[in-house]
Order: structure tokens, then sequence, then C-alpha cells
């Protein structure tokens, strides 16, 4: 099972070209991917996102937030703040969905590399 970042999603729904397009294209086939719920609110926010495209997200797996997940995402974003690096808070929430369900990610934004150095995401 991978998470997936809005980044590769829109890539993906947009036929761009990459390795994590390829990557989520299998998770699709496979059912092996979920969405972190700030990724859902991410893509459904979007104005122009065709409702053919809507109706997909709406029916793909989320991942559960459990117990104390607010407090462990600011402990994380607040790990990387202290390296003076780059942390905004929807990437916070994306890894701390990740960590706290041992998933790796798929992604192609590389603001995410903070978190992997500092914070132990892994990537898909």
């Amino acid at each position: 099972m991978v998470a997936v970042d809005t980044s590769t999603w829109i890539a993906y729904i947009q036929n761009q070209e990459g390795r994590d397009v390829e990557l989520l294209d299998t998770c699709l086939a496979s059912a092996n991917m979920a969405f972190p719920q700030v990724v859902l609110a991410e893509i459904l926010s979007e104005p122009t996102l065709p409702d053919k495209d809507r109706a997909i997200v709406l029916g793909l797996p989320t991942i559960e937030i459990s117990e104390g997940y607010w407090a462990r995402a600011a402990a994380t974003r607040a790990k990387v703040l202290r390296q003076g690096l780059r942390a905004r808070l929807p990437d916070a929430l994306i890894t701390q969905s990740c960590l706290d369900h041992d998933l790796p990610l798929l992604t192609r934004d590389g603001d995410f590399r903070h978190f992997a150095k500092h914070c132990g995401l892994k990537f898909a």
C-alpha cells in the first residue's frame, strides 16, 4: 500500500509522464493506494476538477486519522522547522499520515525531502 500525494494525482489526471504516474497506474490497478485525508481535501477543492475525476477520487480509499494525530503532526512539522527548512502544514499532515501507518509516499513534490531526512518519511 502507498499513500498518494496531490502532485502525483494531478499529474496522473493530466496525463503527464513520470515514474510516479506509472507507479500510481499500477497501484490503482491493484487497489494498492490510499489518499491521506488532507490530499482528498486538496484535490476536491480544485474548482476546475471535472465531475468524472471528482467521482473517481471520492471512490478511492483514504487513510484514517488516529488518536493524537494532530499533536504528532505538529511535532513532525516543528522538527523540520527547527532546521530552518520549509515545512508547509499540509505536507506535515500528509507526512504524519504516512508515518502513522508506515506507508511510503508517492509524490513529485520536492518539499517532502525535508520530512524524509529529518522525520523518517519514506518514498514509494
